[in-house]
């Protein structure tokens, strides 16, 4: 009786033991689903590199691609960064507006701490104290309604001056490209400096600085092999220009301080950029913390900006009116009832326009200058659209891919204006499925600035002169782009120019 005795005891031992892992293991799998990430589609990667292979030579285009195939949130892997791709208007307005202070800061960047003096500028600078008190100043001081109009008689000078440039060159052909670019660059040197600086020497400066942005830089996603970027030269290279521009920016601030020697120089502008800043400076408060280094980055962001994207997006505009002769006499027939033959367009005629509008947000729609805005960076951890995404997580938003989305736009790919004819949507709203300059706190600032400079010139232009291509056909027109942080025609815009009206 004793081995049975024996068994007796032992199975209510065997079955406490067997009841207590059972609920240890329900216990264990209902934490772990709860506690389990659900992380957004993800293609395969490689080692080290992640995903990068796949963004190519257009990452726009791949990342509408491969978006098509994982859906509007993906999650990449780009070195060691982890990087969400946004490409729906769904997903850019949970970023934007329902978590946009989560996702509203920027990510470390080698090539933006060095030119912008450890990324002071209001671009790219880390969210928080410093970025609010610059961006309040931003808007308040320099681009205020009342500031951005006391620049009217500039543009409209150096518009004049570039119509005369036109009509001296009929008869001949025209880089529009460089036509544009340097009506931007005069603009915006003249409002920021007080003088003009257009000249081979300053156009060959802004554009290396411009392509330093281009240069893709290894530290910023693999650390451990930052060092390959000083050994390639990236670093050397971002320094020099950076040096070579700070030393301008202080020619340019020591001539301001002393008014004596700026007077002669400068062409009666009023208060420029310069002026205005080292006012602030000078009456420094605990608002306003602003350093000589801060002074300079936002100098330096105004041209960088301020003239790439402004003529890009014009010269965008011009070749899909070329492109599209049925836009171009349309407009060309607005343009000419608002004018009642005077000689030229002015701002106040700009109201009265809206093909003309509808017009450049077309351009917009399909051509936005920052295809992928500028990146951001989730400062704590986010549910989104379902998925948990992690704090220090980077985030492209694909805004070519949602300008061009088949749900939202009817033959999306087509150039035509009178979608946008008579719409609500606007510069300064929330809708997204147009968001060319973003939406929330990281928004492009300057929209108000170069929206002007846009339809006054291109109202003038199509006014004055009709357009064609030398040897071609205009709908023959090649629109390939070349990728960078702006995106730029990949071929000049070469055209000739002949007078509407003798």
């Amino acid at each position: 009786m004793e081995p049975f005795s024996s068994f007796e005891g032992f199975l209510p031992s065997s079955i406490s033991c067997i009841l207590l892992v059972m609920f240890i293991c329900v216990k264990w799998i209902s934490f772990d689903k709860k506690n389990r990430k659900n992380i957004p589609p993800s293609p395969r990667k490689l080692p080290i590199i992640g995903n990068f292979h796949q963004l190519g030579s257009n990452p726009n285009h791949n990342l509408h691609i491969m978006s098509q195939k994982y859906g509007p949130v993906m999650l990449l892997h780009l070195g060691s960064i982890p990087t969400l791709v946004a490409s729906s208007a769904e997903a850019a307005h949970e970023i934007m507006k329902t978590h946009d202070l989560s996702f509203c800061s920027r990510p470390n960047l080698l090539v933006p701490n060095i030119l912008f003096y450890g990324s002071k500028s209001i671009s790219f600078a880390p969210y928080g104290e410093y970025w609010r008190q610059l961006k309040s100043l931003v808007v308040l001081k320099l681009l205020s309604n009342t500031r951005v109009k006391s620049y009217q008689k500039v543009r409209e000078n150096e518009i004049v001056h570039m119509i005369q440039m036109l009509q001296e060159s009929c008869g001949t052909t025209i880089d529009m490209g460089s036509t544009f670019a340097s009506l931007t660059n005069n603009i915006i040197s003249r409002v920021a400096l007080g003088k003009k600086l257009d000249g081979p020497k300053y156009r060959k400066l802004l554009r290396v600085f411009v392509d330093t942005f281009n240069v893709f830089n290894v530290g910023s996603y693999i650390p451990w092999l930052s060092w390959v970027d000083r050994v390639i030269g990236t670093v050397g290279r971002a320094e020099k220009i950076a040096k070579e521009f700070d030393e301008f920016l202080e020619r340019i601030i020591e001539e301001h301080v002393n008014k004596e020697n700026w007077e002669d120089a400068r062409s009666n502008e009023g208060e420029d950029f310069v002026d205005v800043l080292l006012d602030l400076q000078k009456h420094n408060t605990s608002d306003n913390n602003l350093c000589r280094d801060s002074l300079k980055a936002l100098i330096m962001e105004a041209f960088a900006a301020g003239t790439d994207t402004t003529y890009a997006t014009l010269e965008w505009a011009m070749s899909e009116l070329i492109k599209n002769s049925r836009v171009m006499k349309k407009l060309q027939e607005e343009v000419t009832e608002i004018a009642q033959g005077r000689d030229m367009i002015s701002e106040e005629d700009l109201e009265k326009m809206p093909y003309l509008k509808a017009v450049i947000k077309e351009t917009l729609r399909l051509h936005p200058p920052f295809s992928l805005l500028l990146p951001r960076k989730s400062m704590q951890d986010v549910k989104l659209m379902g998925y948990d995404i992690a704090a220090g997580t980077q985030v492209f938003i694909n805004a070519w891919a949602i300008g061009r989305d088949p749900a939202l736009w009817e033959e999306p790919n087509e150039f035509r204006p009178e979608r946008l004819l008579y719409d609500s949507i606007n510069y300064q709203g929330l809708q997204f499925e147009w968001i060319p300059f973003g939406v929330g706190r990281r928004s492009c600032p300057g929209i108000q600035f170069s929206v002007p400079v846009m339809e006054l010139a291109l109202a003038n232009i199509v006014y004055k002169f009709d357009l064609s291509l030398p040897g071609i056909k205009n709908e023959d027109l090649d629109m390939s782009e070349a990728f960078g942080v702006t995106i730029h025609r990949k071929c000049s815009l070469i055209v000739s120019v002949i007078p509407r009206f003798s």
